[in-house]
């Protein structure tokens, strides 16, 4: 089977999960004209036509492939998850960090880099998420350090 349909039908359904799951979104008041759905709609949207597109019309089939990238595919993926699981718990700050360092690693940087990196990003996200564009995020067990 051509990957690039495999992909494409993978993007539909994860856009059809997001549309499911993102059509109840509801704040208990107004704090913008669209409410939280529209992104999560925006984005399922958008994943399910370039999932269509794939599906349609796949690119060539490469038999030079790898099993490399499927594997670094399925890492990303399982941090992705685990990242989701341990949002809300853990805070933006210390799930977000931790999130990156598999990923630096995939990308083939050390350990110690991922984190590095995971801690400025975390900490600036927060600080632009919170202070500048004023959207809540879950802060954790250390809520209100930052």
């Amino acid at each position: 089977m051509n990957t690039d349909r495999l992909l494409g039908a993978a993007a539909i359904a994860v856009a059809t999960i997001m549309l499911a799951f993102g059509y109840g979104l509801q704040a208990p008041f107004a704090y913008e004209p669209v409410g939280p759905r529209a992104f999560p709609l925006i984005a399922a949207a958008m994943i399910a036509l370039c999932g269509i597109i794939l599906v349609v019309k796949p690119g060539e089939p490469n038999e030079t492939v790898t099993a490399g990238p499927g594997r670094a595919i399925a890492a990303l993926s399982g941090s992705l998850l685990g990242y989701a699981l341990l949002f809300q718990p853990l805070g933006f700050v210390i799930a977000t960090t931790i999130f990156m360092i598999p990923i630096a690693m995939i990308f083939g940087a050390k350990w110690w880099q991922g984190g590095m990196a995971g801690i400025v990003l975390a900490v600036s996200s927060y600080a632009l998420f919170d202070r500048v564009l004023e959207v809540v995020l879950p802060v954790g067990p250390f809520g209100g350090i930052i």
